[in-house]
């Protein structure tokens, strides 16, 4: 170390860098390090980038960093001399130990302070002897060791956990090394639940009633705050943002209370419940009405509307800084640094009184009626001040407030009763005291933290043991203790008798105590006193009950009755049973709601059983596997319940369509489950039966809404037609325009397939069949289309003939079937010369794929033959394509004539540019000149040449004309194939339809 820096080397001796000290400014004289710490972070951190790395010197000036190049370390004077420091096993409590100059006595006193990794104080530990050397924490962090002299002590450390207690509910918090986060974990210990959530920056954990509130850091690049109010599962209900830091917390049953050193934050908070039009009202008006306001620490309100949200207050600094706060629903109590105590009104906040005590407040704590205050302070000595009491003072003054005479050292924690204001208990090292009045019981040894204290009955929680493995708590962990009154009544109602224990309890009453007398009557039918009893414990229900029993005759009734209260139900059952009363024992089974009994006790009686009650019994065992989802057990119980409804549901999450669609067939029709049952079948695509449940409760528009939803247009539009219904065209052409638009033109031509609209669906097959022959693609696929096209034509001629017949049937004239059917040709005239087109184009690509399919297998007459009739079809194939074809099968056939024309043709195609044609002229100069253009069979092609084949049928299996006068007919398409043809044919060779 050298002027103020510390050299930094490696392992190698070689230099690295300079670290600058900061917390030896203005320092002179010789000093040296008494440590350095750098928490290693395997338990993870308080907060993202927290101060880890520790530097202190031995004059008490220390240093906290982030890294060994922080430039803005937390700087730390401890006013003593150091000799040793560590972190504990999280990283969040820095222990500093040393001695430090007594006020009052010459010598030095052993001393460990402990601070926050960001320079906040914690605590001061002041150990006896001459000199401490070193101290070390336990690997828990609950204990420290300090080595003093030749002797070494053990101080048992008391972590400040962020935790509290609401609606029998411990939330607590911790960090784990793979979250940046906190992890605050609110555990039921009535059901033994936990649930986590991660909330980053978390300042403290503050409880009151059912809820708590999680105060935050809004951001880190933010100054603002969060206040955020949690029910008892930490479900967020209302998160208030604030410009103040919640250094400390306080909430009652109606206010929160959050403040910084100068200044607090007052929120009247509301939970959910049904509102009132005029509390609507209250609650949408302006904040500066009282639901928020902030006051500085140096105003003194008058509990009138001063009170604003304005947050230039809080900026202001204060001389006498906030050190603790305290609230109850009618009191709030501020502590001061100097030891001033102010204390203001609930709910309008207005300074009633200010109190001086002689100590700075570390906690504070008001008793059930605000009457007294317990106070903690920084060294952990507990005392009370009564704020009502009325003394005179050493000038002859009167003053309110006395600070009253019980003082208890090494206390950290105190809990008031809540329905007793002179009892309360507190912890004092690892002894547990209840004080009553001020005078102590004798005290019961346990660690645990204090959750709550009524009823005589302390609820306490060994946070320690929690945190050794938060994930897992245990209820273990959860200790009740009974104070001495509540034992002591308990041993006397035991051992001498209810006359004995009910003057003792008149001596010392508690509504506990009251209970306890009224229950011990019951038990001996001793309804006189248990009457009295509860009275005085103001129990209502138990008064009721009490007058039920003296109005039974049977003694056995009573008892089993008195079993019942007691929760001992089997005991109950049993004597009911025993007498006889059957209907007794299920009516106690039925207000438990153990429908299981309930069903065993009616199907094992001697008498018949209630149908309405057994159907009952069944729907609820029903319901109980239904909620725990065992759908297969609950379709049993609902089928012996006849719950329809609910066998539904049941068959619907076990993906039994089958027993669906039997519900659904035995249900009458028009019941109010069918278009459930419906819906249900839409839902997974069911489109038959959710058209046969529609129709059965009578709503075909949803029927054919489910075919059109399902795309069975072909359904949608029978069903249109059934129920007359216009709109199904008009849907149709609107999807079809649809998908047109979105170039799906095959899914256009399916759903005008399906919904029998053939000519439609034809007309964009043609279309397209069309386009892909301009955009010269696969001939196969060319035909293929012009195919389907004309098949869906064909399809259309023979739904128009149906029609047709469908309107004469009955009308049985000869007359009237001929003008039938002459109506039928003029209708379908325009359909027909379409028809001829795309069986045209079929024509044309089946002869162009087979002339070249012969002319490949070598078959180049036949492969002429055909090509020859190619020459029809210029307007669907180009003509360019057709010649070629033609002049290489005539020139493989040696029909030079044939090809001599074909070159002719070609050459005389305005289509081809002057250089393709040059092309042609010299590849035909090039065989002419080596043949002669003349056919050698001329005989054969005359027919064919002179284009006279339009008299004969073409065999579109050879290409060749059909010249005998059997041949075979498809009966689809109408084209013939030569008899001893179609033999080797089991399809049509255009159309592919069977031959059959």
């Amino acid at each position: 170390m050298a002027n103020g820096e510390i050299h930094i080397y490696d392992n190698q001796g070689n230099f690295i860098m300079k670290m600058k000290l900061n917390c030896l400014v203005n320092v002179t004289g010789a000093i040296s390090i008494a440590g350095i710490h750098w928490y290693h972070g395997t338990e993870g951190y308080v907060e993202p980038d927290c101060p880890c790395l520790a530097i202190c010197f031995d004059n008490g000036r220390c240093q906290i960093m982030r890294h060994e190049n922080d430039q803005n370390p937390v700087l730390i004077d401890t006013g003593m001399y150091v000799v040793s420091i560590q972190w504990n096993h999280t990283g969040s409590v820095l222990a500093v130990a040393g001695s430090q100059k007594a006020v009052t006595q010459d010598k030095d006193v052993n001393t460990v302070q402990f601070y926050t990794p960001f320079g906040e104080h914690l605590g001061t530990l002041k150990v006896p002897g001459k000199h401490m050397s070193a101290l070390s924490w336990e690997g828990g962090g609950l204990k420290i060791a300090l080595a003093v002299d030749s002797f070494i002590y053990f101080a048992n450390i008391r972590p400040d956990y962020k935790w509290g207690y609401c609606s029998n509910t411990v939330v607590y918090a911790y960090t784990r090394p793979d979250r940046p986060e906190y992890c605050v974990v609110f555990w039921d210990t009535k059901n033994n639940e936990k649930y986590v959530k991660y909330v980053k920056s978390l300042i403290s954990i503050t409880t009151c009633g059912d809820f708590c509130i999680l105060a935050t850091k809004a951001d880190e690049n933010h100054p603002q705050f969060v206040l955020v109010l949690c029910n008892s599962i930490g479900t967020p209900l209302d998160p208030k943002y604030i410009d103040i830091v919640p250094l400390f917390v306080a909430m009652t049953k109606t206010h929160v209370i959050a403040a910084s050193k100068e200044a607090f934050y007052t929120w009247q908070y509301r939970v959910a419940k049904k509102l009132t039009a005029l509390e609507i009202n209250q609650i949408t008006r302006s904040r500066k009405e009282g639901r928020e306001r902030i006051f500085h620490v140096d105003d003194t309100p008058s509990g009138s509307v001063d009170g604003v949200l304005d947050y230039s207050k809080a900026i202001q600094g204060t001389r006498d800084p906030i050190c603790a706060i305290t609230a109850s629903d009618k009191t709030l109590i501020v502590g001061r640094e100097s030891g001033t105590i102010q204390r203001y009104s609930l709910p309008n906040v207005g300074l009633i009184q200010k109190y001086s005590l002689n100590c700075r407040a570390y906690q504070l704590s008001l008793n059930c009626n605000s009457s007294r205050l317990a106070i903690i302070d920084i060294s952990g000595v507990l005392t009370f001040f009564d704020l009502d009491a009325r003394v005179t003072d050493s000038t002859g003054q009167q003053v309110i407030g006395e600070l009253l005479k019980l003082e208890r050292k090494d206390v950290w924690d105190m809990k008031w009763a809540k329905d007793n204001p002179d009892l309360f208990a507190m912890m004092e090292k690892t002894r547990m005291y209840v004080f009553r009045n001020l005078d102590p019981e004798e005290p019961i040894q346990t660690s645990g933290y204090i959750c709550n204290f009524e009823d005589l009955e302390i609820k306490s929680v060994l946070l320690d043991e929690i945190l050794k493995n938060p994930e897992h708590p245990n209820k273990d962990y959860i200790i009740n203790f009974e104070i001495r009154s509540l034992r002591d009544s308990r041993a006397l109602i035991e051992k001498v008798g209810i006359e004995d224990a009910s003057q003792f309890i008149e001596d010392n009453p508690h509504p506990r105590l009251w209970r306890l007398l009224a229950e011990a009557a019951l038990q001996k039918l001793d309804l006189h006193t248990a009457e009295q009893a509860f009275v005085r414990c103001k129990d209502y229900q138990g008064i009721k009950f009490v007058k039920r029993l003296g109005n039974l005759q049977s003694e056995s009734m009573k008892q089993a009755e008195v079993a019942a209260y007691f929760g001992r139900f089997e005991e109950a059952e049993r004597m009911y049973l025993d007498m006889d009363r059957r209907d007794l024992a299920i009516g106690l089974r039925l207000k438990l709601g153990d429908w299981f009994r309930v069903l065993q006790l009616l199907k094992t009686g001697s008498g018949d059983a209630d149908d309405s009650l057994l159907e009952q019994a069944h729907n609820a065992i029903g319901d109980y596997f239904a909620d725990r989802q065992k759908w297969l057990n609950a379709v049993q119980y609902y089928v012996q319940g006849r719950n329809q409804e609910r066998l539904a549901e049941c068959y619907y999450m076990l993906e039994d369509y089958e027993g669906l669609e039997n519900l659904a067939n035995s249900l009458p029709e028009h019941h109010k489950l069918l278009p459930e049952i419906a819906q249900m079948f839409v839902r997974v695509g069911m489109c038959e039966q959710a058209v046969t449940a529609f129709l059965k409760c009578n709503q075909p528009k949803a029927a054919v809404d489910t075919c059109v939803h399902l795309n069975q247009w072909n359904k949608a539009v029978e069903l249109a037609k059934n129920h007359s219904m216009k709109e199904i065209g008009s849907l149709l052409a609107r999807y079809a325009s649809h998908l047109l638009e979105k170039n799906k033109t095959l899914d256009a031509i399916e759903l005008y397939r399906k919904a029998n609209y053939f000519y439609d669906a034809a007309k964009l097959m043609f279309k397209i069949a069309d386009e892909e022959a301009k955009k010269r693609t696969k001939p196969l696929r060319v035909k293929k289309l012009y195919v389907l096209s004309a098949l869906l034509i064909e399809q259309y001629h023979e739904q128009m003939k149906n029609a047709q017949r469908g309107k004469v049937k009955g009308k049985g004239s000869e007359a009237t079937s001929a003008l039938a059917g002459l109506l039928e040709e003029e209708v379908l005239s325009t359909a027909s010369r379409f028809t001829d087109n795309a069986w045209r184009g079929a024509e044309a690509y089946h002869f162009f794929i087979l002339a070249q399919r012969q002319l490949y297998e070598g078959y180049v007459d036949t492969a002429l033959k055909t090509a020859l009739h190619l020459r029809d079809y210029e307007d669907i194939i180009p003509a360019v394509e057709i010649y070629s074809l033609l002049a290489l099968c005539a020139c493989a056939s040696r029909a030079f004539g044939t090809c001599s024309k074909a070159f002719i043709k070609l050459e005389s195609l305005e289509t081809l540019s002057s250089e393709q044609k040059q092309q042609y002229e010299d590849l035909a100069l090039e065989i002419f000149t080596k043949h002669t253009p003349k056919d050698n069979r001329k005989s054969e092609l005359d027919n064919l040449l002179e284009g006279g084949e339009g008299k004969l049928p073409t065999c579109v299996a050879t290409g060749s004309p059909i010249t005998e006068y059997q041949f075979w007919m498809c009966s689809v398409c109408k084209h013939c194939v030569l008899a001893q043809e179609i033999s080797n044919y089991s399809f049509c060779p255009l159309c592919h339809s069977s031959v059959g």
